[in-house]
């Protein structure tokens, strides 16, 4: 048996810390902006945010502006981290994790494939496991 439910307008959804943030990256034009909802995957936060900066000044500028977006809409943010390097910037607000990364950094990571909560494809051996996963034959 498959029950439906019924989905709330987008606009109902966003939480305002949620359109904070994603206000703050629009204004900075973040790249290839995705809002993954983890709340039956997780629970360190309901949603994460996961966009891409055009280099490490960029990352870092796009997570101070979320930051300084969040603290103006009222919410304080537990940490940031990597920000020194700003290859990838994880900033933490409770109940939404923004990730601003380099677009070489998040297809390594791959972090949509990890908390995407749709159908999810089949895992593909690499060679390095294909190598691993060989047993060596003896005549």
């Amino acid at each position: 048996m498959t029950t439906r439910t019924r989905l709330r307008p987008r606009e109902e959804r966003a939480s305002p810390l949620q359109q904070a943030v994603t206000a703050a990256l629009d204004d900075m034009k973040a790249v290839n902006v995705r809002v993954l909802d983890v709340r039956g995957l997780t629970d360190i936060a309901d949603t994460m945010v996961i966009a891409s900066g055009n280099s490490d000044r960029h990352v870092r500028s796009i997570a101070e502006r979320v930051v300084e977006k969040a603290k103006a809409a009222g919410f304080r943010p537990l940490g940031t981290e990597g920000e020194r390097d700003g290859e990838w910037v994880l900033v933490d607000l409770q109940d939404v994790v923004v990730h601003v990364m380099l677009p070489r950094v998040r297809e390594f990571y791959g972090l949509e494939r990890l908390w995407d909560s749709g159908d999810a494809a089949p895992a593909v051996a690499t060679p390095a496991t294909r190598v691993a996963g060989r047993r060596r034959q003896t005549s």
